[in-house]
C-alpha cells in the first residue's frame, strides 16, 4: 500500500517535484481520506452496512498556483477505489443535462438518477476547481451533495476560496448556506497558506505574447503540463464543446478552433470559468472581411479577461496590430490583450490573502 506521502517524496527524489512544506501539510488530510477509504466501509450487525462517517472528503484551498490540482491528481492516482476526476463546472452541467432530462421524463426527484448513476459508478469524485457563480448550480449543489454522501462517495475537491466565500453576494444566497455548513461539518477543510507560485516559476523568464514564434507558444505548453494532456468536455446548451490539449486547468486551442467555428458567448463564458490558463495559437491578422471571427475574438477576449484567466498568445502581429485601420472596434480588445500580458494577471483581486 503507497501512502500519498510515500507517492510525493518519490516525486521528489525524481525531480519532478520541488519540495514544499505547505504542500507537504496538505499530504496529511488527504491521506486521511485515501486511508479511510483504503479500510472499506464499517459493518454493523449481520454484515449490513453502517451509515457513512465524517469525514466524507477534503475541500482544499489556497491561491493560485499552489499545487492544489497537482495534489488533487496524486490523490487520483493513490485512490484505492473507483475515483473519478473532473473539473467541477463540466460535472455541473452534465448534472443540469441529466435533471433536464429526467424532468421530461416524468421523474419526482430530478436530481436523483444522476447521483444514483454517480454512486454506482465511483466513490471518489475529484473536482477542480470548485467555484458557485451561478444560481441554478447554487440551488441544486446541496441536495446532490446530500446524496452523494449519503450513498458513501466521498469528494475531494480544489478551490480558490474559503467555503464561507462560495456564492458570495449571489441571489438568494441564504437558501445556499446550508451547503457552507455541510461543508464545513462533513469535509475536512484545509487552507494552503500563499507561498510560492510554482505556476509563476514555471513561466518565468517566458513571455505571455509571441509573434511568428510557434515554438515559444509551445515550450509554455509543455512547460506548464509536462506535454500530457486528458481533454475537456463543457456541456453548453444541449452540445459539446470539446478541448483535446487540456491537463490541469491549462488549455491549448487555435484561433481557428474557437473563433473560426459558429460559437457563442455561453461557449466563452462556459471555457473562460473552466480554465485557468488558456494558449491560444495561430492568431492571424484580421481585416474587415473576417467580420464573424473578429466578433468571436472579441467575446472570447473579453470572457477570459472578465474570469481573469492567464492568456497566451501566439500570433501574426502586435495586439494593436491584428486587425486592419478600418476595424475600429478591436482597439479596446487590443488594449485588453495588453493588459493581460502582465505577470500577476491571473491573481484574483478579491481572493483571500494572508
Amino acid at each position: 500500500m503507497t501512502t500519498l506521502r510515500e507517492l510525493y517524496d518519490a516525486r521528489v527524489a525524481e525531480g519532478t517535484l520541488t519540495p514544499d512544506p505547505a504542500q507537504e501539510a496538505a499530504l496529511v488530510p488527504l491521506e486521511t481520506i485515501r486511508a479511510k477509504l483504503a479500510a472499506g466501509p464499517k459493518r454493523g450487525l449481520f454484515g449490513r452496512r453502517k451509515e457513512p462517517e465524517d469525514p466524507m472528503g477534503c475541500y482544499l484551498w489556497g491561491g493560485v498556483g499552489r499545487g492544489k490540482s497537482m495534489l488533487m491528481d496524486l490523490f487520483h492516482e493513490a485512490a484505492p477505489v473507483p475515483s473519478r476526476r473532473v473539473h467541477f463546472h463540466a460535472f455541473m452541467q452534465d448534472v443540469h443535462e441529466a435533471m433536464h432530462q429526467a424532468r421530461a421524463a416524468g421523474t419526482p426527484d430530478a436530481i436523483a438518477p444522476f447521483a444514483d448513476a454517480v454512486i454506482a459508478d465511483v466513490r471518489v469524485l475529484c473536482f477542480d476547481e470548485m467555484q458557485i457563480t451561478d444560481i441554478t448550480d447554487a440551488m441544486v449543489v446541496g441536495r446532490l451533495f446530500e446524496k452523494l454522501f449519503a450513498g458513501g462517495v466521498h469528494v475531494v475537491t480544489t478551490s480558490n476560496r474559503v467555503p464561507e466565500d462560495l456564492y458570495k453576494d449571489g441571489l438568494n444566497r441564504a437558501l445556499f448556506l446550508p451547503f457552507i455548513e455541510m461543508l464545513n461539518r462533513r469535509m475536512i477543510v484545509h487552507e494552503m497558506p500563499s507561498g510560492r507560485d510554482w505556476r509563476q516559476d514555471r513561466m518565468a523568464g517566458t513571455g505571455t505574447y509571441f509573434v511568428d514564434d510557434p515554438e515559444g507558444v509551445e515550450a509554455v505548453w509543455q512547460q506548464l503540463t509536462g506535454g500530457r494532456s486528458e481533454g475537456l468536455t463543457l456541456r453548453v446548451k444541449g452540445r459539446d464543446l470539446r478541448l483535446e490539449e487540456y491537463a490541469s486547468g491549462v488549455a491549448k486551442a487555435s484561433f481557428q478552433q474557437l473563433c473560426g467555428r459558429p460559437l457563442g458567448a455561453g461557449d466563452y463564458l462556459a471555457l473562460a470559468r473552466a480554465l485557468r490558463v488558456l494558449v491560444l495559437t495561430d492568431v492571424p491578422v484580421l481585416e474587415r472581411a473576417h467580420g464573424n471571427e473578429i466578433r468571436r475574438f472579441v467575446t472570447l477576449i473579453d470572457a477570459l479577461y472578465e474570469a481573469r484567466v492567464k492568456l497566451i498568445v501566439g500570433a501574426a502581429a502586435e495586439p494593436e496590430a491584428l486587425a486592419g485601420d478600418d476595424v475600429f472596434e478591436f482597439g479596446r480588445t487590443a488594449s485588453r490583450l495588453r493588459e493581460m500580458q502582465a505577470a500577476n494577471w491571473d491573481v484574483d483581486p478579491e481572493a483571500p490573502t494572508p
